[in-house]
């Protein structure tokens, strides 16, 4: 079996899906630094089932996906594919039969590794099933990298005898025996669990023969109980027929006394409703007499209400009355001043005229001896001028004084007719008569009797209807209890 292609996809420098092509038995991997030699000896391992970080110089197996660079961005895939050529059937197991063996691992982000064979899904362990005894595995010799000639040549006689055995092809045999020693020992541990469980089972057993007697005993018993109840049953069935004839007799009699109390019931139930029809007319007639009583009360307050308005009229007219008398006081008192103010005017009037003719009879004097007493003209129409004014103003005064007079006399005949008004609203007022108020009062005292009466009646028939309430309740339960007997 021949390695003859190795595909990366993602895997650390490698980001582009690259395919490296393997013509021969030895094959070298050369180049400068930093061009990804270790990566494509780790990228083999990796394949074939490397789980440890630090082979991988990783801090974690997700940082073998390519982790982005300045001008690519980072991906969340990587995947290794080894195609072996097993034309000459090299291959152990169910894979013998390929004449060309795919060998593939993809691992994502946060999702883990997944092995293929030939794009079927495997495990780890059946990879590493595939390459036991050829010298190709994570730590296998056949691929050899930095320091691996250094480690085989310095390795411990233990490290040596593995390297020794892988190339002999004794590994995979040493393994086998190993897993066969494993799996004996399962067994062993198996066969004792077993025998464990025998134990317990034949504990378990003699349990469940005691339990299997009981049961025996149970049915027995189980039987015998069915037969003595079948017997009861047929005992409590000759008891039942008597008890029946015995129930039927007391149902007949019971059916002529329900028969019975039903008569008594429905005249009951005649009496109940005679008892009804008079609580009927009898709270048609209180009804009525309510209603008379209503309207005797309604005429009564009519009646108050009027003599109440009668009587704050009469004030107010009183009142209107006594303010009119009050006024026509005051307005003959001022008539008779200005009488007096009026005949004072009128006798300054005359001594005014007196002296205008005085005055006259001096400015004719004055004339006859005019060259002579120009002075005493001019003093006499000094006076004279004086006396004019002094009269203007007392014909001023006299009119003013007749305008008072005239408004004070219509101010007079608008109160007389005032008064005349009111005294004949008063005088249509007509008070109600004292014996038909008595008569109203006599009326609504013997309606109020007649209602208390009415009412008391009232009462005793609802009491009346109670007790035949009660009797029916009781004639119903009477036949509530002979139909369930």
């Amino acid at each position: 079996m021949r390695l003859t292609h190795l595909k990366l996809a993602g895997f650390k420098s490698f980001v582009d899906p690259t395919t490296i092509h393997l013509h021969g038995q030895r094959v070298g991997v050369v180049g400068p630094n930093g061009c990804g030699k270790s990566n494509v000896m780790e990228s083999v391992r990796w394949v074939l089932g490397e789980s440890s970080a630090k082979e991988m110089r990783a801090d974690a197996m997700d940082a073998v996906i390519f982790n982005g660079a300045a001008n690519r961005k980072a991906i969340s895939r990587a995947s290794v594919e080894l195609i072996f050529d097993n034309s000459l059937g090299g291959a152990s197991g169910e894979w013998n039969q390929y004449a060309e063996i795919s060998v593939k691992r993809v691992i994502e982000r946060e999702k883990g590794s997944t092995y293929f064979i030939n794009n079927t899904a495997v495990r780890r362990r059946d990879v590493a099933d595939l390459f036991l005894g050829t010298g190709l595995g994570g730590r296998g010799y056949a691929i050899i990298g930095q320091n691996t000639i250094s480690r085989i040549v310095e390795a411990k006689p233990e490290e040596m005898r593995i390297f020794l055995e892988e190339a002999a092809g004794i590994s995979k045999y040493k393994e086998r025996r190993r897993e066969t020693e494993t799996r004996l020992r399962d067994t062993r541990e198996n066969l004792t669990r077993v025998a464990d469980i025998c134990r317990e089972l034949q504990t378990q057993i003699t349990k469940l023969a005691s339990q299997a007697q009981v049961a025996e005993q149970y049915q027995a018993l189980q039987a015998a109980l069915k037969h003595a109840e079948g017997q009861l049953w047929l005992l409590k069935q000759r008891d039942a027929s008597c008890d029946w004839e015995k129930s039927k007799a007391l149902v007949d009699q019971l059916v002529n006394a329900l028969e019975a109390q039903m008569a008594a019931l429905r005249s009951s139930e005649h009496a109940l409703e005679t008892t009804r029809l008079g609580y009927s007319a009898a709270s048609e007639g209180i009804n009525q007499a309510q209603a008379h009583y209503y309207e005797a009360n309604a005429e009564v307050s009519n009646l108050e209400h009027q003599v109440k308005q009668t009587q704050e009229a009469r004030e107010r007219v009183q009142q209107q009355l006594q303010q009119l008398q009050h006024s026509l006081t005051r307005n003959a008192q001022q008539q008779a001043e200005l009488q007096l103010q009026l005949s004072q005017a009128n006798a300054e009037l005359s001594l005014a005229d007196a002296a205008e003719a005085d005055s006259a009879l001096q400015v004719n004097t004055l004339t006859q001896g005019l060259p002579e007493k120009n002075a005493a003209l001019k003093q006499a129409n000094g006076q004279a001028q004086s006396s004019q004014q002094a009269l203007q103003q007392a014909k001023q005064r006299i009119q003013i004084e007749q305008n008072n007079v005239q408004y004070l006399t219509r101010n007079l005949q608008e109160t007389l007719q005032r008064l005349t008004k009111l005294q004949a609203d008063l005088a249509g007022f007509v008070m109600p008569e004292v014996a038909e108020l008595n008569t109203q009062e006599t009326q609504l005292a013997r309606l109020q009797a007649l209602q208390l009466a009415h009412e008391q009646a009232l009462q005793q028939l609802r009491a009346d209807e109670a007790c035949q309430l009660q009797q029916l309740n009781q004639l119903r339960n009477s036949l509530t209890q002979a139909q369930r007997d």
